[in-house]
């Protein structure tokens, strides 16, 4: 069994959709960081484990799962329908295998899907971890799976949007194995993404980030 770590901030269009899909052996462990459209009880009333992280941020809730998951691995993914449960798999095979540490689902987007702004933004990013980790990576990937053990180990300190880049960065110094697979990316169910669905949210995120590689 592998705990899926999912944060969650007002998703209740997406979630029946994405809990839905979940592929045998993978648990979803959703994380409220304050939803106020009864997303925690919706993913209850559909069997979900739910974690309440009342301090805002991508990262809390990211943290608030990896700490209350209890399996050897651990894969974090989006909850807004923009990704395929189904594909969880493939993002965690080679780290169950012991072939890797880290693999990143890098997006193949569908049209509608990715805004510009934020495409544009990842794509200087990928270049810069390209050029400090030496990894072949084409994007931060918000589908990932690592060791929980080891991950709590990295003590990655971010707590907002951050979270994912310091993760790839501390991993690297660590000497970890990176990997990279790709998954489909499809326009979100129902909302306005926090991060890439404005010029604003992907440069606060795009703010976050840059702190960290400073």
């Amino acid at each position: 069994m592998i705990d899926v770590v999912l944060p969650v901030l007002d998703e209740a269009a997406a979630l029946p959709v994405v809990l839905a899909d979940f592929p045998p052996g993978f648990v979803p462990l959703v994380v409220d960081n304050g939803s106020s459209d009864g997303s925690a009880e919706i993913a209850r009333r559909m069997g979900a484990r739910v974690v309440t992280e009342p301090r805002r941020g991508f990262g809390a809730a990211c943290f608030a799962g990896l700490r209350a998951a209890t399996t050897d691995v651990v894969c974090f993914m989006d909850a807004d329908g923009s990704l395929l449960p189904s594909e969880l798999p493939r993002v965690a095979a080679a780290v169950a295998h012991g072939t890797a540490d880290l693999v990143l689902g890098a997006r193949d987007a569908l049209p509608g899907a990715w805004p510009w702004h934020a495409r544009a933004a990842n794509r200087i990013l990928a270049a810069e971890l390209r050029r400090r980790t030496g990894a072949t990576l084409h994007d931060l990937g918000p589908m990932r799976a690592a060791p929980r053990e080891q991950l709590l180990r990295l003590g990655v300190q971010d707590r907002r949007f951050a979270w994912p880049l310091e993760m790839v960065l501390r991993a690297s110094a660590g000497g970890w194995r990176i990997a990279e697979t790709q998954v489909t990316y499809r326009p979100r169910k129902g909302g306005r993404s926090k991060v890439t669905g404005s010029v604003r949210g992907t440069a606060r995120a795009i703010r976050d980030m840059a702190a960290v590689m400073a």
